[in-house]
């Protein structure tokens, strides 16, 4: 029975969102989506800002505004030539953000992406050099072709928001986000990410190929050489950050951090049709930053609170990367997505 009231509840509240009150939650509602309506009024206006320069592109505008109010980072996954690069850099145009492009290739140093030490010989000191990773918007393109060095020196910025170069820490710029991006078909010259620098990047997302139509108007827009579309300021970094502290504060009910910790456990303890195909499930680390995410899907959609649809639509970016697969569910062709997706059917909905 009460299972059946959960559902009944949150079924209902998908479909009325705007009065969340009537279901007796434990706070207040509608003052948080108050709250969240006021803060979140440069979303509309950033997204058609992004759309005047982007097609087909709206679901990676929607992943990148999470991370942004997150704090976490992404990682791209596409072919070339599906606008990754432009997306990014249209965001810090609307953002009047700092956006540095580091172009990984098999013989970068970490020097190259932190800084280092230059010295001096007038007053025989050393002096930092602080390298492209200060930045708020840094788009790390090909990531997986620098050796593991590079990876190794990206660690502690992701995690720490910090830099260190010789005996002295330097604090990164607020807010700041890595956008990495790899080719999921050409495997020469590249490194495979160790697991700990999956786990730092918030969300993988998927970037697929754009509709008819939208090619159609990809076309439109940039078949010309003169071709260079550039965006306008539509927000600035301290209204971002007033935003990600209203999002810290949307309200999430029990249940559905029950149901976000059942998510993860399925991964690390799956049912027997599953175990065979999974290698390593998801760490804490996912549950947090599903909760995080869900928060900013809520936020992004003008709400005080968080309903089921928000962390089923977001778990598949959140997990595919931190549930690795065996070598039986890749002779059988089963990747990662298929397994969330899997789980996502299997676990109850509260």
């Amino acid at each position: 029975m009460e299972t059946h009231r959960r559902q009944t509840k949150w079924r209902a509240l998908d479909a009325i969102p705007c009065n969340p009150s009537y279901y007796l939650m434990p706070i207040d509602t509608n003052e948080i989506t108050e709250k969240v309506q006021q803060a979140s009024t440069w979303v509309a206006p950033l997204r058609e800002e992004m759309a005047r320069v982007l097609v087909g592109q709206d679901a990676l505008v929607d992943r990148m505004l999470i991370g942004i109010l997150t704090g976490g980072h992404l990682l791209l996954e596409g072919v070339p030539g599906l606008a990754k690069t432009l997306t990014v850099n249209a965001l810090a145009g609307c953002l009047d953000a700092d956006f540095r492009r580091l172009q990984f290739t098999p013989d970068l140093l970490p020097a190259d992406v932190i800084g280092t030490l230059i010295y001096n010989p007038q007053d025989g000191e050393f002096s930092p050099k602080l390298g492209p990773i200060f930045a708020n918007l840094v788009l790390a393109d090909e990531i997986n072709r620098a050796p593991a060095k590079v990876q190794s020196a990206l660690l502690e910025a992701m995690q720490e928001r910090q830099v260190t170069i010789g005996d002295q820490t330097y604090p990164l710029p607020d807010p700041f986000l890595v956008m990495a991006t790899q080719n999921p078909l050409d495997q020469e010259g590249t490194y495979q990410l160790p697991e700990a620098q999956l786990d730092r990047f918030l969300l993988k997302v998927s970037v697929d190929y754009p509709s008819r139509s939208e090619e159609r108007s990809i076309l439109d827009l940039m078949a010309t050489s003169a071709a260079k579309p550039q965006t306008r300021q539509v927000t600035d970094r301290e209204t971002v950050a007033a935003a990600r502290a209203t999002a810290d504060g949307i309200y999430i009910d029990d249940s559905i951090k029950d149901y976000i910790v059942s998510l993860v456990f399925a991964t690390r303890e799956p049912a027997a049709d599953l175990a065979p195909l999974i290698r390593c499930g998801a760490s804490p680390r996912a549950t947090i930053n599903l909760a995080l995410a869900a928060r900013s899907t809520a936020f992004l959609a003008g709400r005080g609170y968080v309903v089921p649809s928000d962390v089923k639509s977001i778990a598949p970016d959140v997990l595919r990367h931190r549930v690795l697969v065996t070598y039986e569910a890749e002779a059988e062709n089963v990747d990662s997505d298929a397994i969330v997706e899997t789980i996502l059917r299997s676990v109850p909905v509260p």
